[in-house]
């Protein structure tokens, strides 16, 4: 199956598909972008997908549009798990380069990749020793200069999920900001952890410490909100209350871990705290060789943005490497939450009283 949102609509009469959108993506039509015939030919040359759609706001009579376009890249790996690591890292380089370059040309200015983009996701395997020399440094790390020359050859903020190991040899999932000079602007570690089946990340690195930063760029207030997070409703709105206008979850999940609501959770949150969400899953099937035992592990893709009002774009391939290009007017942040007023009737100073109690008490309650 390649596209669930793909295979709804070609079962359905052609009269009825207006209303289904209407219904099911919050609007009758896609809002398609045109895009270029060359990215178009490369895309089909290097078989990937290219899809572009775009978000309107009303037209202010104080404010100018602030209209932009990001990217959001989802990819598999390249060479075997057990070729040596800086060939497999290579390699996925040479992929993501051509990616980003047709990003690029269609204007992108804020791109976003998946879950530790540049190795394999080998947290399933639980050996940790094997796979070390995929940490790097969130600063000076391979990612981190690769991307930097990216980001200033095409003024492009660029979010680089990766396994960092710091000046302690501590391991932590962090998303690295490179601003448009492409020069290191900060970071992000992952604040919840999954111990959940096979993937036991708690027996990799810690949660994160680095609580909820919004990243001012020139373009946008940008969060990143890692994989696992999306399950936590909290993590989500602390981003919004620091300011985010756009909230990336770049991930790295299967079927069995929840897809049913993958196209809810981002969404459900773009809604509740009046910003953009941007949702990027790898692809692909990673098999890991375990003493005589093969691990596998099948990436489903489906990689999505939705509005501050709910409307979401069709998910992409939950196969096929692709790049999906977003353009939004940031102003739409503003207008859906004073249409809404969610912020206005939150009521957190009761929350935070109510909060602190069950903290304060939680022993009790065991």
């Amino acid at each position: 199956m390649d596209s669930v949102d793909e295979i709804l609509i070609k079962k359905l009469p052609k009269n009825e598909v207006d209303k289904f959108n209407r219904i099911f993506f919050g609007r009758k039509d896609h809002s398609t972008l045109r895009l270029k015939d060359e990215t178009k030919k490369a895309s089909e040359n290097d078989n990937f997908d290219v899809f572009g759609y775009s978000f309107d706001a009303t037209k202010e009579q104080l404010r100018q549009p602030r209209v932009l376009r990001l990217g959001l890249v989802q990819h598999s790996i390249v060479l075997p798990t057990h070729k040596p690591i800086t060939e497999q890292r290579t390699a996925i380089f040479h992929k993501v380069k051509k990616i980003i370059e047709i990003a690029a040309s269609e204007g992108v200015k804020i791109l976003c990749l998946q879950e530790t983009w540049a190795m394999p996701f080998f947290l399933c395997t639980r050996e940790k020793e094997k796979w070390s020399q995929f940490a790097e440094s969130a600063q000076f790390g391979p990612s981190t200069m690769f991307l930097s020359e990216l980001a200033k050859k095409h003024e492009m903020v660029i979010i680089s999920p990766i396994l960092e190991i710091d000046e302690n040899a501590t391991w932590w999932n962090t998303a690295v900001v490179i601003n448009e000079k492409g020069h290191y602007l900060g970071k992000h570690r992952k604040n919840h952890l999954p111990s959940v089946g096979s993937f036991s990340e708690t027996a990799y690195y810690s949660p994160g410490n680095t609580n909820h930063p919004v990243f001012d760029t020139k373009y946008a207030k940008i969060a990143i909100n890692i994989c696992y997070g999306r399950h936590h409703a909290l993590n989500w709105l602390m981003f919004g209350l620091n300011g985010a206008e756009i909230v990336f979850n770049p991930a790295a999940t299967i079927s069995e871990f929840g897809e049913s609501f993958w196209g809810i959770e981002a969404r459900n949150a773009a809604i509740a705290n009046g910003y953009f969400t941007c949702s990027i899953n790898r692809v692909g099937t990673e098999e890991f060789n375990l003493n005589d035992k093969v691990i596998k592990r099948t990436y489903y893709g489906s990689s999505y943005v939705t509005a501050p009002n709910g409307i979401r774009t069709p998910m992409m391939s939950r196969q096929k490497d692709g790049l999906l290009t977003a353009e939004v007017d940031l102003n739409a942040c503003r207008q859906v939450k004073d249409q809404w007023g969610f912020n206005m009737t939150s009521r957190l100073d009761m929350y935070a009283e109510s909060l602190q109690n069950i903290v304060e008490n939680k022993g009790d309650n065991q």
